[in-house]
C-alpha cells in the first residue's frame, strides 16, 4: 500500500486527500486546528465568473465531490456583484462538517490539531516523515504539502497591523511552519504593490444579527447589499492591500459591498469599526471574523514552493504542494484545482509513474502553469492568479478558455482522454 501524507487541511489539503485516496492510496491527512477547511471556514464564494468554468472541469476530471458538497451548502446562487457574474455563495457554517463526512466515508484519516513542526530526512532529496507537536512521527512514502501561506503571528506583525485574531487561530494551534523550506528548500515571498511582501486577506466577516433588519432581510432574500460609503470615507488605495485583486476595483472602495455566507461577508480587508458605523444600517455592526476587522487582516503569500506544473516541489523527491503554498492563487477553486491534481500526482510519484500535467486548453492548466511562469518576475510577485478576475480571468476570456456551458466543457475534457482521470485507481 502506498502511504500519502498531506500537511494542511484548509480546501487544498482536503482536495489533495481526496484525490490521492481515489487513486488508491492509503491517506493521512494532518491538521493543526480543530477544524477542516481553513480559510474556506470564512469564504464562500464559488462559481463566480471563470470559476464556473474550473468547477465544471474539476466535476469532469473526476474530483467532484467538494463542488458538489459547495453546491449542496449554497445559500445564493447566481448572484451578481460588481465585476462578478453567475456565483454561488456557499454558507460557512455547514459546510466543513459535510466535507469531513465525505472524506471519512473514503476512509481518509483525520488527524486535527496534529501540527507539524519539522520533517525528518531519509536523504537529502527525500523525506521520510513528518514531526508533529507531540514529537511523534507521520511516516509516509509520499507528502503533499497544502500548509497555506499565513503565519506564524510574527508575520503578520510584520508586514500587517499585528495578530487580527482570524480563523487560523495562531495563538490557539500554533504556527504554521514551511515543510518544503524545512527539507532545505528556499520559499517564493509574494508582494504587494509597494514591494512589501504578503497581502491582505480581502474580506472581513460581521455579524448578520447586529444589523438592520432591512438589511438583514435583503441578504437573505438577495445574497447581496450594496451600500455607499461616504465621500470623506473612501481610500482607494486600500485596494492596493488586498490578496483578492480580482475585487480591487473602485466599486470596493466607494462602497461597503456585503454578501450573505452565513455570515455577513464585507468584502474589504478591514474597515474601521467607527467609520462602518456612520453608514445607515450598520450602526451597532460588530466583527466575527478577523476580530480586529476594524484594524487589520491576516497576511498571506508569505510561503511558496518552487514547483513544476504537475505540482512537485522542485529540489525533492517526494514532496508535492498545492493551494496557496504552490502559489499566488487566490480562492477555494484554485485550491481544490491544485489540491486534486497534487493529490493524484502523489500516488504517480509514488509508483514512479510518469506525473500528469494538465493540458493548457483546460482553464485549470493554463492557469497553474502561467502562474508558474509570471512568479519568475518581481511585476509577477505582485499579481494574483484567479479564475474570478484581475488578470487571469481576462487572459481567460482572450483565450477562449471561460464558458458556462458544460456540454462544451465536458466535450473538451474528454477530447484530452482527461474524462474521469481522477476516478482512476492507480494501486
Amino acid at each position: 500500500m502506498v502511504k500519502v501524507v498531506v500537511i494542511g487541511g484548509g480546501w487544498a489539503g482536503c482536495a489533495a486527500a481526496l484525490a490521492a485516496r481515489k487513486a488508491g492510496a492509503e491517506v493521512v491527512l494532518l491538521e493543526k486546528t480543530d477544524m477542516l477547511l481553513g480559510c474556506g471556514l470564512v469564504g464562500g464564494i464559488m462559481r463566480n465568473n471563470g470559476r464556473y468554468t474550473a468547477a465544471e472541469e474539476l466535476i469532469y476530471l473526476g474530483c467532484n465531490e467538494l463542488i458538489e458538497i459547495t453546491d449542496k451548502a449554497a445559500r445564493h446562487v447566481n448572484v451578481n456583484f460588481p465585476g462578478h457574474r453567475h456565483a454561488s455563495l456557499y454558507d460557512v457554517t455547514m459546510v466543513e462538517p459535510m466535507v469531513k463526512e465525505m472524506l471519512l466515508k473514503k476512509d481518509v484519516t483525520i488527524k486535527l490539531m496534529a501540527r507539524a513542526t519539522d520533517v525528518v530526512m531519509e536523504s537529502k532529496r527525500r523525506i521520510k516523515g513528518i514531526v508533529l507537536a507531540d514529537d511523534t512521527v507521520e511516516y509516509g512514502d509520499v507528502f503533499v504539502e497544502a500548509t497555506g501561506s499565513t503565519g506564524p503571528m510574527g508575520n503578520c506583525l510584520r508586514y500587517g497591523n499585528g495578530c487580527a485574531m482570524c480563523i487560523l487561530r495562531c495563538p490557539s494551534f500554533g504556527p504554521r511552519i514551511s515543510i518544503s523550506y524545512r527539507a532545505g528548500v528556499e520559499d517564493i515571498l509574494g508582494m504587494r504593490a509597494d514591494e512589501v511582501y504578503g497581502a491582505f486577506s480581502g474580506s472581513t466577516k460581521l455579524s448578520k444579527e447586529s444589523l438592520s433588519p432591512e438589511i438583514r432581510e435583503r441578504l437573505e432574500k438577495e445574497g447581496v447589499v450594496i451600500l455607499p460609503v461616504p465621500k470623506e470615507d473612501v481610500n482607494m488605495e486600500k485596494l492596493n492591500l488586498k490578496v483578492c485583486q480580482q475585487y480591487a476595483l473602485p466599486e470596493y472602495a466607494e462602497n461597503v459591498i456585503l454578501l450573505d455566507t452565513g455570515y455577513v461577508k464585507l468584502m474589504t480587508p478591514f474597515y474601521p469599526l467607527e467609520k462602518l458605523r456612520k453608514i445607515p444600517g450598520l450602526e451597532r455592526a460588530r466583527y466575527d471574523d478577523p476580530y480586529s476587522g476594524g484594524k487589520g487582516n491576516s497576511v498571506r503569500y508569505l510561503s511558496m514552493a518552487p514547483r513544476d506544473n504537475s505540482m512537485r516541489v522542485i529540489g525533492l523527491d517526494n514532496l508535492l504542494c498545492a493551494g496557496e503554498k504552490s502559489g499566488l492563487f487566490t480562492g477555494h477553486t484554485e485550491a481544490m484545482v491544485t489540491g486534486c491534481l497534487a493529490g493524484h500526482n502523489s500516488v504517480r510519484v509514488a509508483l514512479g509513474m510518469p506525473t500528469l500535467e494538465l493540458p493548457r486548453n483546460l482553464a485549470s492548466g493554463d492557469l497553474i502553469a502561467y502562474a508558474n511562469e509570471s512568479i519568475r518576475t518581481k511585476e509577477g510577485l505582485k499579481k494574483r492568479y484567479t479564475f474570478a478576475g484581475a488578470e487571469y480571468f481576462e487572459r481567460m476570456k482572450q483565450l477562449g478558455l471561460y464558458t458556462t456551458d458544460t456540454e462544451a466543457i465536458k466535450k473538451k475534457v474528454m477530447k484530452d482522454n482527461l474524462l474521469g482521470i481522477y476516478e482512476e485507481k492507480l494501486v
